[in-house]
């Protein structure tokens, strides 16, 4: 076995160890995961203030103090709201389902003529499978949601853990990088580090500008909604702005549950879908305008590659697997992009050809010599 094949080998066998371990100490990640995340995002913060004149351990604990105020105004404020406008929903979704049906049949009652009865039966058996399953999809939902999230020795654990790593990881963090990076292989720690480099840029640019992205949106579609007097508009405003971290998915959802909706409230009143598919579509186009500032135009995160991260993510570790898929995500796609331009520049793509010719070029200047 050659040296070059026992370095491989040492990799894979790390990487194989690294997801033992996350597999193994899943349960208890959440606090960790979620620390690193809000350190990452917090840690440019920090060094504006290390820059302007603060102690970094006084900045860190500022920015600690305004986070968790906000955590916390966010709870008491915003989340009784939300949690009213989910049970108002969930107890009159039977009663808005019939309601939606019989929008939607005097709409095509009026538009097909003599094929309505068989399109009538279709979306009743369809409408019907829907309100069967509800119960079970929503039992089954929040199952998931309390297996992956809240699989911890409490929640209380969240609370007072995250802050502390969040703390320590700031403080120490130019520490930590440098450490990481004096381990890096000799050899290849140039290319190694001008590719963390650029996983660090891309992660940087999308996951930050697109959260800022997302609170506008979400901002947006929730007084836009509410405007119009919909009913659960705060809901379903700042749902697709969250769900809108993945290009198109958010926004299909939003116009899909918004007009379906105003169908149930206001009927086949066109005047008002009108007004909701409107409010949907200036989002697009405020999304548009300001995603080139806030994100970037180069960052080159296909949707069905973040679609499939966060199946994928969410499937392999529950709940923490869902808030790292999109950074995961980035991450990878800076590393397929460098694997592929480095297989491009390869003898395998290019030939046996190609590299018989430069080696006998190569022999053929040294003999001359």
């Amino acid at each position: 076995m050659t040296a070059e094949h026992r370095t491989h080998l040492f990799w894979l066998a790390a990487f194989a160890g690294l997801l033992l371990l996350l597999a193994l100490f899943r349960p208890i990640l959440l606090p960790f995961v979620l620390g690193f995340l809000l350190a990452y995002f917090l840690n440019p913060v920090a060094d504006r203030l290390e820059a302007a004149g603060l102690r970094r351990t006084f900045g860190v604990a500022l920015i600690i103090a305004f986070t968790m105020a906000f955590a916390i105004a966010a709870v008491t404020l915003l989340l009784p709201l939300l949690f009213d406008q989910l049970k108002q929903m969930l107890a009159a979704l039977p009663s808005d389902l019939d309601r939606l049906r019989a929008s939607v049949d005097a709409v095509l009652r009026e538009r097909t003529g003599a094929r309505y009865p068989s399109i009538q039966e279709g979306i009743n058996k369809m409408i019907a499978d829907l309100q069967a399953n509800l119960g079970t999809s929503l039992g089954g939902l929040a199952t998931w949601i309390w297996n992956g999230g809240t699989a911890l020795i409490n929640l209380l654990s969240l609370a007072l853990v995250t802050p502390m790593v969040v703390y320590y990881l700031l403080v120490d963090w130019h520490k930590i990088v440098s450490r990481f990076h004096s381990w890096l292989p000799r050899d290849h720690a140039d290319t190694i580090g001008q590719l963390l480099d650029d996983v660090n840029a891309a992660v940087g640019a999308f996951v930050r500008g697109q959260g800022a992205l997302c609170l506008i949106l979400g901002i947006f579609y929730a007084v836009g909604l509410s405007l119009l007097g919909l009913r659960y508009g705060v809901l379903i405003g700042l749902t697709t702005g969250l769900l809108s971290f993945v290009p198109v998915v958010g926004w299909c959802f939003g116009v899909a549950l918004g007009l379906a909706v105003t169908l149930s409230q206001y009927g086949s009143d066109m005047t008002m879908l009108g007004l909701t598919f409107a409010v949907f579509f200036i989002g697009q186009i405020l999304e548009a305008f300001l995603s080139p500032s806030l994100v970037g135009e180069k960052i080159g995160l296909h949707p069905v590659w973040m679609i499939f991260a966060l199946f994928a993510f969410s499937y392999l570790f529950g709940f923490v697997g869902t808030l790292i898929a999109v950074p995961v995500s980035a991450a990878l796609a800076v590393v397929v992009r460098f694997a592929f331009a480095r297989y491009l520049e390869s003898d395998v793509y290019k030939g046996t050809v190609v590299a018989n010719t430069g080696v006998a070029e190569a022999q053929g200047s040294k003999h001359s010599r």
